[in-house]
């Protein structure tokens, strides 16, 4: 089958899956994972492989990228010590763990390491498509993990790749290794961000900016790739950066079209990207003798278990470690329970670096081959599907008996920003207005709306305290805050009395004093969330608000 009929299928498969899922009530990645097994029984699709250069170099860098630049910096700053011990140490552990079980089961140990380096990492990609129902703390502090962890993996697997094909390590060696992986990486994600945010902050063009964004997940990965550190790593520190300096070398307009494409195209690598990994189990599984199928499911099953028994003993002493030698109380604020151990340890998901790593083992005959590459493979597919079929299904249900507290802290720092905005632009309304010559009659409208917004916004939180002071009842049969608003927006916007100048002057005005208002809410906004009062989640929400509010002033045509 020629590779554009192999696109065509694949591209199907991805419109099926998507319809199928939400009639289905499974989440959208199982399902692609089921369509790419059911192709495999296709005669014609039997022949497709999936090489890891195209999984590492071609998905990767886009997915990671955009998880990336959709990450909360400020709960990584929070969680930091955490997320380098799951990101090192836990990857470490699980990997040497699943290598001592797979070999007491027969694997050979240079293969056995190979396969615990492979199935260590948690998959950032699985873990966004898959971990949506988790409260917000828990997912992001699972999705930074997954984000940082593959630099680890990669370097235990170039070390037992080269203990299997003759070489040697040193404990010189392998810390030079590791420190090249990760500072390399973090050097090259650096260098690559500050050449893209030099070119950017020149640009003025949505399109431009977007190509270039779009250029960057790649440049990182090829600037640590060429000192052999960790493209991975790079890719993720070029998006962190990226998206702490969004703000500046964006335009409202450029934003726009990134969240209308990336998200898209994410989405479609995404769900190739399963179905292409459904579709090489089947290959795998035919290159397996049948007399060792049986003793593959029971390494698979049991490297399954080690990686689940692991990451829960891994969360419990080092919260106990922790607990000994920190006792500030910001810390006992951050203390998990078993249930919420439980939770994380069901949402390790893995994926695609997973594969790409089994499928990367040489091939050869001699000194550069290695011994069990296609048994190392099963395994590693066999756990992927495992964590993807029953992990993905179970978490929803293990949520729910954790009964994890209700996590509101999103929706306050919400409305906190929007007040604060909002205050904030009307108390510099009447300086915006004189700087750019606006009449006193449009700067009183504008004023009039800003306030009936703030009353509306302080109205919604006064709503939300009385609810969670069972208080509200009362209030609700006789007074609707948002009624009452609009009432009096809309008595407000009957009093304005005839304009002295015309219409389409007074309009103007009125465009550009609301677009000089914009630009001060969003420098405050950005204030907000460098001072660690607001989230970045949060940030873009409101972001995206005012970048829609930008767009309907300047018309469709700021969008080109």
């Amino acid at each position: 089958m020629g590779g554009l009929e192999i696109t065509v299928l694949l591209g199907a498969s991805v419109l099926a899956g998507a319809l199928l899922a939400p009639r289905l009530r499974i989440a959208t990645p199982l399902v692609f994972v089921l369509l790419g097994l059911l192709l495999g029984f296709v005669p014609s699709l039997r022949g497709i492989e999936l090489p890891p250069e195209t999984v590492l170099l071609l998905f990767l860098p886009v997915m990671l990228f955009w998880e990336s630049l959709t990450t909360s910096l400020r709960s990584i700053r929070r969680d930091l010590r955490g997320i380098v011990l799951m990101s090192t140490l836990l990857v470490v552990l699980t990997a040497f763990a699943v290598a001592g079980v797979a070999h007491l089961l027969g694997v050979p140990w240079e293969a056995a390491l190979i396969l615990g380096a492979a199935v260590a990492p948690p998959d950032a990609t699985a873990v966004a498509a898959l971990g949506r129902s988790l409260p917000r703390r828990n997912f992001t502090l699972l999705k930074a993990e997954s984000l940082t962890n593959d630099g680890t993996a990669l370097v235990v697997y170039a070390i037992a790749v080269g203990l299997a094909t003759g070489g040697s390590y040193t404990p010189w060696t392998i810390t030079g290794m590791v420190a090249l992986s990760y500072l390399g990486g973090i050097a090259a994600g650096i260098v690559t961000a500050i050449a893209a945010y030099l070119l950017m902050s020149r640009l003025r063009s949505a399109l431009t900016i977007n190509i270039a964004l779009l250029l960057t997940p790649f440049a990182a990965f090829l600037a640590a790739e060429i000192i052999h550190a960790s493209g991975v790593l790079a890719v993720v520190v070029a998006g962190l950066i990226s998206a702490y300096l969004g703000p500046r070398i964006s335009t409202a307009a450029s934003r726009r079209q990134r969240d209308a494409v990336w998200p898209l195209g994410a989405f479609l690598l995404n769900g190739a990207l399963f179905v292409l990994i459904g579709i090489e189990v089947q290959a795998v599984i035919r290159t397996i003798d049948l007399r060792d199928v049986g003793w593959l499911l029971l390494v698979t099953l049991a490297a399954w278990g080690v990686l689940l028994v692991v990451r829960f003993g891994f969360l419990w002493a080092s919260a106990m470690l922790i607990r000994l030698l920190d006792r500030r109380p910001s810390q006992r604020l951050r203390r998990m329970s078993n249930r919420a151990r439980a939770v994380s340890t069901v949402a390790g998901f893995r994926g695609a670096v997973s594969l790409a790593i089994a499928l990367s083992i040489p091939l050869g005959e001699g000194a550069g081959a290695v011994d069990g590459r296609n048994e190392v493979i099963f395994v590693t597919a066999g756990v992927i599907l495992l964590t993807l079929l029953v992990q993905g299904p179970l978490l929803p249900a293990v949520v729910r008996w954790a009964r994890l507290p209700a996590d509101t802290a999103a929706e306050e720092e919400l409305q906190l920003a929007e007040r604060s905005i909002t205050g904030a632009a009307l108390a510099r309304i009447e300086e915006i207005a004189a700087d750019v010559g606006i009449s006193d009659e449009v700067r009183e409208r504008l004023t009039r709306d800003y306030y009936e917004a703030l009353e509306l916004a302080n109205a919604r939180v006064q709503a939300r305290v009385d609810r969670e002071i069972e208080a509200l009842d009362a209030m609700i049969d006789t007074r609707d805050p948002d009624a009452d608003a609009e009432g009096e927006l809309q008595g407000a916007v009957v009093a304005v009395g005839t304009a002295v100048v015309s219409p389409l002057a007074r309009n103007e005005e009125y465009t550009r004093l609301r677009l000089a208002v914009l630009d001060s809410k969003r420098e405050v906004l950005v204030r907000l969330t460098r001072d660690g009062a607001v989230d970045d989640d949060v940030a873009r929400r409101i972001h995206t608000r005012l970048d829609v509010e930008e767009v309907r002033l300047r018309g469709p045509e700021s969008l080109e």
